[in-house]
């Protein structure tokens, strides 16, 4: 490093934002992530002891990935390589490579390269890291918000221990925040700012877990607040409520948090809670979650999760996808809550859902059995001459508009695959049908 890198360095050091400036320096220094970082836990061990293996760490933003990665490039004897999964191309792997053997045949020293964004990687970028993280000529370190189970070669996965990174505790961002604040060498001590506990809880609150957000956010409101007659510069709730108009949801509609939320909505109102399906429901359109998706999971819902117990469900559902496409969005918000209230609050039945997956299921693994002659179609010319339609009783020339007749083919005419259910409208159906093969 010549005297104008180190310049550099010292000034980007300077001028860079807080949230890394305030990046820890040891593993002890570490705030939050307890589960993987406790000293008894084999991430701080492995650490420590510089025995590190290929580990993929996994989280939402502001959790602390980068902030390990450096830790362990300041702890580590290994030689540290960083790149961005963006921007990186397979030119910069393969000098990344290359120097990496040299330094491993030459001086017995080991690589460590941490991508950022691994997810980033195309499947063949992917591929070609594959062999030199299996005979170790790298020790990969990649880190990602999205679930690497989805994102990341399953081959390399295999070959990487990965550790899962949790949103920060408010108590863990509210200690964060006092640094910032308070910190002379490296916060923003230096100007003679304080906070509220008021200010320092909403911070801490509405960050959701994001210690990156929290911080940008006191920064923000110390740079731009004038000093008091004191001359101190005082974060309130009102400024700390200014830095940071909108809570920060942890929801990406490409990633995690999007199944996750659309999966606790659906078994929301399949469990008959219309409290916890309309919040689910806010959460996805506060995040500006695509209306017509969440409508076709309400009539999705709808149609198996109540089906016959309530057969208005769909008809309400339907209305309501439709009504949301012609409002859109903010008024789209009400037919989606109706409608979500609605099938969260009617009896239950999946009857409908699994009738169908049973006959797909018999017609799968069975061969096709010959549709009765009496049952197929009469209508054109000749059709009389090859049996069409011949014996067929028409229902509604008998009473209550029904006649024992066989409908199913020969070979499947004993299996029952629609078992109607107990709730609702469904019994009522299913006591008519009961009564109808009496009178059979």
């Amino acid at each position: 490093m010549d005297l104008f890198d180190y310049m550099r360095n010292n000034m980007m050091e300077k001028e860079s934002p807080l949230a890394s400036r305030l990046r820890p320096e040891t593993l002890d220094d570490i705030v939050g992530q307890k589960h993987i970082l406790g000293k008894d836990k084999l991430l701080y061990r492995a650490i420590k002891a510089d025995k590190l293996s290929s580990i993929i760490l996994y989280g939402p933003p502001g959790t602390g990935k980068t902030t390990i990665a450096r830790v362990i490039a300041k702890t580590t004897q290994a030689v540290f390589t960083q790149m961005n999964a963006t921007v990186a191309g397979k030119k910069d792997m393969e000098q990344v490579v290359a120097d990496a053997k040299d330094r491993r045949g030459m001086y017995g020293q080991k690589t460590i390269l941490f991508v950022d964004e691994i997810h980033r990687f195309n499947k063949s970028q992917q591929d070609y890291l594959l062999p030199f993280v299996e005979d170790g000529t790298v020790i990969l370190i990649g880190a990602t918000t999205e679930n690497p189970y989805f994102e990341v070669n399953s081959a390399l996965i295999s070959r990487s221990v990965i550790f899962r990174l949790e949103p920060l505790e408010k108590k863990d961002i509210e200690e964060l925040l006092r640094r910032a604040v308070y910190d002379v060498e490296k916060g923003m001590g230096a100007y003679h700012a304080d906070i509220t506990d008021e200010a320092l809880e909403f911070l801490a609150d509405m960050s959701n877990g994001d210690a990156r957000m929290a911080l940008n956010a006191v920064e923000l409101g110390i740079l731009t607040t004038e000093p008091s007659d004191d001359g101190n510069i005082h974060i309130t709730l009102d400024v700390a409520a200014e830095c940071i108009q909108k809570r920060v949801t942890l929801y990406d509609k490409n990633g995690d948090n999007h199944y996750d939320t659309i999966s606790a909505f659906i078994k929301s109102m399949r469990g008959s809670d219309p409290d916890a399906a309309v919040y689910y429901l806010a959460r996805m359109l506060y995040s500006g979650e695509d209306v017509a998706f969440v409508a076709r999971r309400i009539m999705i819902c709808a149609a198996e999760d109540v089906g016959n117990a309530d057969p208005q469900a769909l008809v309400v559902a339907v209305s309501a996808a439709q009504a949301a496409e012609r409002l859109g969005m903010p008024e789209a918000r009400i037919p989606l809550a109706q409608a979500a209230i609605y099938v969260a609050s009617a009896p239950k039945s999946n009857a409908a859902y699994n009738a169908i997956n049973s006959a797909l299921s018999w017609v799968e693994h069975h061969k096709t059995e010959p549709i009765p002659p009496y049952l197929q179609d009469a209508s054109y010319k000749g059709a009389k001459n090859f049996g069409h339609g011949i014996g067929y009783q028409y229902a509604h020339n008998f009473e209550n508009h029904w006649v024992k007749q066989q409908y199913l083919p020969d070979g499947v005419a004993d299996q029952v695959f629609y078992h109607g259910g107990d709730l609702g409208y469904e019994a009522i159906m299913k006591q008519w049908l009961k009564d109808l093969k009496k009178e059979g």
